[in-house]
């Protein structure tokens, strides 16, 4: 009887040990994507001054770099927005991010 129960307790932490890392995982994967937004937008906000073809260009570019794919870029006046997403092993994961000049308070 005492087999069994080392048995259960076993499969008990098992279980347990692979719902911790597929929340790792996920947590991976969101954070990597929050990084290819951020430095995209930083990047295609440089370029915004040539428009939004250069400034989307060039953010995808730095996200491909990141293992991510843009699924959304919008240019309003200088500051960019700049979406992509993550596809992993643990699932896909999305992120947004907003970069343009700096603006001096009132």
């Amino acid at each position: 009887m005492s087999s069994l129960y080392a048995l259960g307790v076993g499969l008990v932490f098992v279980a347990a040990g692979t719902m911790v890392a597929a929340d790792g995982a996920q947590l991976i994967a969101r954070e990597q994507a929050q990084t290819a937004a951020d430095l995209g937008a930083l990047a295609g906000a440089a370029y915004a001054v040539g428009g939004v073809g250069g400034a989307c260009a060039r953010a995808a570019v730095i996200a491909a770099a990141n293992a991510a794919t843009v699924t959304a870029c919008h240019l309003d006046g200088l500051d960019l927005t700049l979406t992509v997403q993550v596809v992993t092993g643990a699932g896909a994961a999305e992120a947004t991010a907003v970069a343009g000049p700096l603006r001096e308070s009132p």
